[in-house]
């Protein structure tokens, strides 16, 4: 016990009058040596101290002290004791008061406790602290207050992940919250709204804090983010965008239609109950059904003998022409025995001299690539077989590994150089092999063609993909059936680590394993700021058993190497000697790499409430996805409601952030609780996910107001920022999600033959022999090459039996939609290359 507690106090004779107030214990001392006498009622010598108030478990937030209080009666004296240690005396502040009910004596004692008297034992032990309290009868002790440094975490250990559900399905989203003291209370958000189990049962907060969404509704799209929050901080995590989408469903079938004269009837259904939407599968099966009719139903009545007699001698004509024609044919092939065996008819070289689509000027120079076509030619298409006319076993090795199966007997015709196909036909019979099972059956981004030595193109309409197969790229004497698609990003994960960033689509072209006896050339859009400076690209491709590897680093190709790139400003073409999957992945070499983002703003279409929504999607500058927001958008119902941006996101590590403005205050109102929304870093700069957009929900105070004007702004922090400057009537503003924006490509999306190629074969033939040649003066490919600004590509093209072919090659993918012949033919008039036996061609010839 302290020497000040001890019960008796000696005074020495002669002092002063010492009076010692402690409790009701009074002392008098006069004269000689006197032991202290209690003047406190008789009741109070017998009680025990009992507490008023204990001290309670407390949280030191940040550098704030926290204060601890006892209070005990009947008790002379109060002290703490923390952590096994009494404290000071003076540090504490007591205060004295009598309980008027009881008579009593009342001590308060408090204390302050700071973090560093906290951290000095943290890790080895809690802190804590009690009281202990004196009476003359003896003492109590109080509970003891464990005090603990409060904290939150940055970091979740779990965040929920972007998902793609279908309507009515369960939601799961996981959240385990960051670490912190005290545990962290935790709550969803759905577009920045607070999300009440209560108020909407169809949602459930778990006992882990997961998010079940019991039953998805097309209202519950949207950006989910798990919230945790105790005295210290609150965290968001990183958003998850869940899309709600709607798989078709097949009607009842119709009722039987009254029995036809083919003694068929018919009954149909329809992909409406519901229609797919948002992403959602089409209807697998038949709409259409047929069914022969009895014969009391059949309104053909029996046949008649004059009946009988016309089928006769129609059949009798029928078998007279084919045997007229038969004969013109033998009679025709015979004369042009001194032709090519692979080319049936000179019509194939004719077809497609002017470019398609294309009606190009008369310049000087236009005689130079323009052939004067045959008037006694009749036809304007190909109409010979595409197979080879050896069908002896040894001419197909496709029925060898992943490969497709040998086309059926029979020939493929092409009608002015479009391949009539079904798609959905190939892509189920495609699928059905195991190799080809993790393909997309993605019908309107797929494209497939039958193709020979003599070339063609497949192109994925509004999306910038495409396939150029030159003319003897295919070995003579084989015919392939070729298909083009984009993977669905979400279908095939590429493993990125660190910097890396997805800056393509990812396309697969095939059959793998075709022999080729010239790259083909694949076209597509990348996303990056094309500044090799800043970037390591990487070529990776997919390999037989589904992993992924580098086949190429730009900038560092080998003309040896099965693969080459040009890379353009928006657009990558690459020489191919291989069929496969590939992708574009970009690794930031430092913090000036960007990748380019397009932002795209939608509204509702219609609003008859008071509510307004605005979306901005923050997507990768690649067509494709561009293609595929306009899509789901126009099945929202949404519109598009201003131009499209682009925004330069380097990679800086510094979140894109959302902000309106400038709002007329009188007629709107902005729901968003914080002054902006936040996409974070991470997630656009992976580029794994599609569909990325923030939601503004904006409020007029009347149903009357329509015109909305107001600025967006989209920018990341300390770095590039643009804005949306928004002026328009929400009731009369009816523009379609596909205006001008989206360009329609109503180009067939295969061609086979020299309708696929601007420059004429016969023209790209004598232009490969006058420029593969060597010329002292330099008038050959490599001027070709430079007035064409290849010239970074030398090494590649000189290292091909023909340059002068390779570079034609690449000439064609760069312009088949806007090229323009004339200009070629001005560019090999520079060269010098003017002689007319090398460019005009004769109508013999032709």
């Amino acid at each position: 016990m302290p020497l000040l507690l001890r019960p008796f106090v000696r005074c020495r004779l002669g002092a002063e009058l010492l009076v010692l107030w402690l409790g009701f214990i009074g002392v008098t001392c006069t004269g000689s040596e006197h032991t202290a006498t209690a003047t406190q009622p008789a009741a109070f010598s017998d009680l025990l101290p009992h507490f008023l108030v204990e001290p309670e478990d407390e949280f030191i937030v940040k550098n704030k002290p926290v204060m601890l209080t006892c209070r005990s009666t009947p008790a002379t004296q109060i002290y703490f004791k923390c952590n096994g240690e009494w404290v000071h005396q003076d540090d504490h502040l007591i205060v004295r008061t009598v309980d008027p009910s009881t008579a009593l004596p009342v001590m308060e004692v408090t204390i302050e406790i700071t973090r560093q008297q906290v951290e000095k034992i943290f890790g080895l032990d809690e802190y804590w602290c009690q009281c202990v309290a004196w009476s003359t009868t003896g003492t109590q002790k109080s509970q003891k207050a464990y005090i603990r440094i409060a904290y939150l975490r940055k970091n979740f250990e779990e965040e929920p992940q972007a998902k793609e559900v279908a309507l009515d399905q369960e939601v799961s989203l996981r959240c385990h919250p960051p670490e912190g003291v005290p545990q962290p209370e935790v709550e969803w958000q759905r577009n920045e709204d607070l999300i009440d189990p209560q108020s909407d049962p169809n949602f459930f907060i778990t006992t882990d804090h997961n998010l079940i969404i019991k039953k998805a509704r097309l209202a519950d799209t949207g950006n989910y983010t798990c919230v945790a929050k105790n005295i210290v901080a609150r965290r968001k995590s990183n958003s998850a965008t869940i899309l709600i989408y709607v798989d078709g469903g097949w009607s009842e079938w119709s009722g039987w239609s009254s029995c036809g004269a083919d003694c068929a009837m018919w009954r149909s259904r329809e992909c409406t109950q519901p229609s797919p939407g948002t992403g959602g599968k089409d209807c697998q099966g038949l709409d259409l059904q047929s069914l022969n009719c009895t014969s009391e139903q059949c309104p053909q009545t029996a046949g008649r003998a004059e009946d009988v007699a016309l089928y006769v001698g129609m059949v009798a004509v029928a078998l007279c022409l084919t045997l007229l024609l038969i004969i013109l044919v033998l009679v025709y092939r015979r004369k042009k025995a001194g032709l090519d065996a692979d080319v049936a008819d000179s019509s194939i070289l004719t077809t497609g001299f002017q470019p398609m689509g294309i009606k190009p000027s008369k310049p000087e120079n236009s005689h130079l690539l323009t052939i004067q076509p045959d008037l006694t030619t009749t036809t304007t298409s190909y109409q010979g077989t595409l197979r080879s006319r050896h069908d002896g076993p040894g001419k197909f090795s496709m029925t060898n590994g992943p490969l497709l199966d040998p086309l059926p007997k029979g020939s493929h015709t092409l009608h002015n150089g479009k391949l009539n196909s079904d798609p959905s036909d190939f892509v189920s019979r495609l699928s059905t092999q195991s190799y080809f099972k993790t393909l997309s059956r993605d019908v309107a981004n797929t494209s497939y063609g039958t193709f020979n030595f003599l070339g063609g193109r497949l192109t994925i309409p509004n999306t910038g993909i495409s396939l150029l197969i030159p003319p003897e790229a295919i070995p003579r004497g084989k015919i392939y059936e070729i298909y083009l698609t984009v993977q669905k990003k979400e279908d095939l994960r590429l493993p990125l680590a660190g910097c890396q960033t997805l800056l393509s689509p990812v396309v697969s072209c095939g059959p793998p394993g075709v022999v080729l006896s010239r790259p083909v050339i694949l076209s597509m859009d990348h996303c990056s700021d094309a500044c090799l400076d800043n970037w390591a690209i990487r070529l990776k491709k997919q390999t037989y058993e589904g992993a992924w590897e580098d086949v190429l680093l730009m900038g560092e190709e080998l003309v040896s190497d099965p693969y080459y790139c040009q890379l353009e400003a928006e657009t990558c073409q690459l020489f191919s000697e291989q069929l496969g999957t590939f992708a574009l992945v970009g690794e930031s070499l430092h913090m000036g790499a960007a990748k380019r983002l397009r932002l795209v703003l939608f509204s509702d279409a219609y609003c008859s409430t008071l509510e307004y929504n605005i979306r901005i999607y923050c997507i990768d500058d690649t067509q494709d996805v561009f293609k595929e927001v306009m899509q789901m958008e126009r099945q929202l119902g949404g519109r598009l409601i201003d131009e499209p941006h682009i925004l330069l996101f380097k990679d800086s590590y510094h979140n894109l952030r959302l902000s309106i403005h400038d709002m007329p205050q009188a007629h709107w109102r902005s729901k968003l609780l914080a002054g902006y929304q936040e996409i974070p870093f991470y997630h656009l700069w992976n580029g794994s996910q599609r569909y990325l957009h923030c939601t503004f929900t904006l409020e007029r105070l009347s149903l009357s107001t329509c015109e909305l004007t107001c600025q967006l702004c989209v920018w990341q922090v300390e770095g590039e920022g643009q804005s949306f400057s928004l002026d328009f009537n929400i009731a009369k503003d009816t523009r379609a999600v596909d205006s001008e924006f989206l360009l329609m490509d109503t180009n067939a999306t295969a061609l086979a033959g020299p309708s696929a190629f601007q420059i004429p074969y016969l023209i790209r033939q004598k232009i490969c022999s006058s420029l593969d040649t060597p010329c002292p003066q330099g008038a050959d490919w490599r001027m070709l090459a430079q007035r064409l600004k290849l010239e970074r590509h030398m090494s590649f093209f000189a290292s091909k039996a023909s340059p002068t072919s390779a570079i034609l090659d690449l000439w064609e993918a760069q312009h088949f939609h806007g090229g323009n012949i004339n200009q070629l033919a001005t560019v090999m008039a520079d060269i010098g290359k003017q002689e007319a036996m090398i460019f005009l061609v004769s109508d013999g010839e032709c």
